[in-house]
C-alpha cells in the first residue's frame, strides 16, 4: 500500500481502478467456471429447477445494481460479484456495473480510504493496545446494532401475528 499512496492521485487511482477491475472479473469467472463444472455432475440437474430459474431471473434484474453497491460494502463483494458469475449475468449486463462500482471504489480508496488506512496503522504502530480497543469497540457496536435490529424485527413480527 505505500507504493500506492507515494503515486499522484491519477496514477494511483488508475491502478486501484486496475487492481479492483482483475479482482471482480477474476471473481465472476471463477462463479461461471464452477457452474459450468457443476452442470457436468450429477448436481447438474438441479440448476434446471424452477427456483434455480427465479433466482437467476431475479440475478438478470437486480444483479447489475447488486455489483454496483457492492463495491460499498466490506465482505459482500466478492459473495455478489461470484453469486453474478454462477447465475451466468451476462457480459452485457455484469461488466458496466463492474466498471461502475469499480471507479466508485477505486475513487473512495484513492481518497478516504487509504487516508483513513494511514492513520489506522500509524495508531496500530504507536499503539498496539489502542488499536485493539478500537477494533473491539468496532466490534461491540456492530454486535449492538444486529442485536437491536433483530429484536425489533422480532418485535415486529410478534405484532403482526397478533
Amino acid at each position: 500500500m505505500d507504493q500506492i499512496m507515494s503515486l499522484p492521485f491519477g496514477v494511483a487511482l488508475a491502478a486501484l481502478f486496475a487492481i479492483v477491475m482483475i479482482r471482480v472479473n477474476v471473481t465472476y469467472w471463477i462463479g461461471r467456471g464452477a457452474v459450468a463444472g457443476l452442470a457436468h455432475t450429477r448436481f447438474g440437474d438441479s440448476l434446471e429447477r424452477p427456483k434455480a430459474a427465479r433466482a437467476q431471473a431475479l440475478i438478470q434484474r437486480w444483479g447489475p445494481y447488486a455489483v454496483v453497491l457492492s463495491f460499498l460494502t466490506i465482505g459482500l463483494q466478492t459473495a455478489i460479484n461470484l453469486a453474478a458469475g454462477a447465475a451466468r449475468m451476462p457480459l452485457r449486463r455484469y461488466l458496466p456495473a463492474a466498471v461502475a462500482g469499480s471507479v466508485i471504489w477505486a475513487l473512495l480508496y484513492a481518497t478516504i480510504g487509504l487516508a483513513a488506512l494511514e492513520a489506522w496503522l500509524a495508531v496500530a504502530a504507536a499503539s498496539p493496545v489502542g488499536a485493539a480497543v478500537g477494533i473491539a469497540a468496532l466490534a461491540a457496536i456492530v454486535v449492538w446494532v444486529v442485536v437491536f435490529r433483530r429484536r425489533r424485527a422480532r418485535t415486529k413480527s410478534a405484532d403482526t401475528v397478533v
